[in-house]
């Protein structure tokens, strides 16, 4: 960035405050004042501004000021994420060079599940572009979604199945109906992987009379003892392996390869 750019003093303040708080865990007006040598009316309107953002908030025993529960909760959370892209990347690469078609890593997002990862630069077959991060892939008609909801933690389950009632999207509609959640469900816990609904073309809502991207996919859940992370996926294109047979060619190296992330992961801890 051009040194021309001048930054913004009251921000700078305001973050110095932020990343005081989030070392401390919690600091009274009188500490913040003497650590960083603010006077005590500038630290009161960073406070307020932080409080009306969120980002901290004020205990009344003894006056201090703490960040917040949210903001703790999502630093957490994205250190568990790059943990577990850190340790699954080179899984990933290895899986690529096995079986050359493309997967990506995913995380749940209450209704949807994120991509986080993928390996589909290095795969063989790389025609079939995945992706990219941050891309929203469905809970309950893609492969990763079938394979997290199925094998999560069952409070887990049912806050996504109650958040995705409760959506306009065409298609989650699955959720408000118990015939379609059961076989769902059944399905793939007896496999043991996800499958695409079979009306999925790859298109979050649409089925595959109006969009077909003429592939095939299968997840399987990357496990931490019993706590479920995410999913790992293979892609493939279905004019080269039907569902059934790319089934029975990829689920055995799928699951290696989440077995092998999840158990990394476990030994760091």
């Amino acid at each position: 960035m051009s040194d021309a750019v001048k930054s913004i003093r009251a921000l700078a303040r305001g973050l110095e405050v932020l990343q005081l708080l989030q070392a401390r865990g919690s600091a009274t007006l009188h500490a913040l004042h003497r650590e960083t040598g603010l006077p005590k009316a500038t630290l009161l309107r960073i406070l307020r501004t932080l409080r009306e953002g969120g980002m901290v908030w004020q205990r009344m025993a003894d006056d201090a000021y703490l960040p917040s529960y949210s903001l703790v909760e999502l630093a957490g959370r994205m250190n568990r994420e790059f943990a577990l892209v850190e340790v699954a990347s080179p899984i990933l690469e290895q899986l690529s060079a096995r079986i050359k078609w493309p997967s990506v890593l995913a995380v749940p997002r209450l209704t949807h599940m994120e991509v986080i990862e993928t390996n589909a630069s290095r795969a063989y077959f790389d025609q079939i572009p995945l992706g990219p991060v941050g891309f929203r892939v469905s809970m309950l008609r893609s492969a990763s979604g079938r394979a997290f909801l199925t094998f999560c933690e069952s409070p887990v389950r049912e806050a996504i199945l109650d958040s995705l009632r409760r959506s306009d999207h065409p298609g989650d509609r699955g959720a408000r109906d118990p015939a379609y959640l059961e076989r769902l469900l059944g399905e793939t816990g007896q496999q043991g992987y996800g499958l695409r609904d079979p009306d999925f073309g790859g298109d979050f809502d649409r089925g595959r009379a109006e969009i077909d991207d003429g592939r095939e996919s299968l997840a399987v859940p990357i496990r931490a003892g019993e706590h479920v992370l995410g999913t790992l996926n293979i892609t493939w294109a279905r004019r080269v392996h039907g569902r059934e047979k790319g089934a029975a060619l990829f689920s055995g190296p799928v699951a290696e390869a989440a077995a092998e992330v999840g158990a990394k992961l476990v030994a760091q801890v």
